[in-house]
């Protein structure tokens, strides 16, 4: 099974989307937005710099787990993830992302 970004409105009516591995699990997911075309917006914004190593940041969160963010060419971030045990795992979720998101579909769930 291919990667694919799920997009759904959340509970207090904004548009989310999550991007997910083949197996199913979370990658990342993106901050709530008021429009639909808003948060397509911000999935093909994804899918343009999920490629670009300089656009992710790798960090420890006050809980002691690993984080990252990816960051559009404005800073802002329109990815994040996760926590992860340790850095190396969240490395390599920066590295799933590279791999997978610039031919992900998108689905509305």
């Amino acid at each position: 099974m291919a990667a694919k970004f799920e997009l759904y409105e959340d509970k207090a009516g904004e548009f989310r989307f999550r991007l997910k591995a083949g197996n199913g699990e979370n990658i990342g997911s993106s901050e709530g937005y008021k429009a639909k075309a808003s948060a397509k917006n911000g999935i093909e914004s994804v899918k343009k710099n999920a490629a670009l190593e300089e656009r992710y940041k790798v960090f420890e969160g006050k809980s002691g787990k690993w984080y990252f963010n990816l960051k559009a060419g404005n800073h802002e971030v329109i990815l994040s993830s996760q926590g992860y045990t340790s850095e190396q795992g969240a490395k390599n979720g920066t590295e799933a992302v590279m791999r997978a998101a610039s031919e992900a579909a998108t689905v509305e769930v």
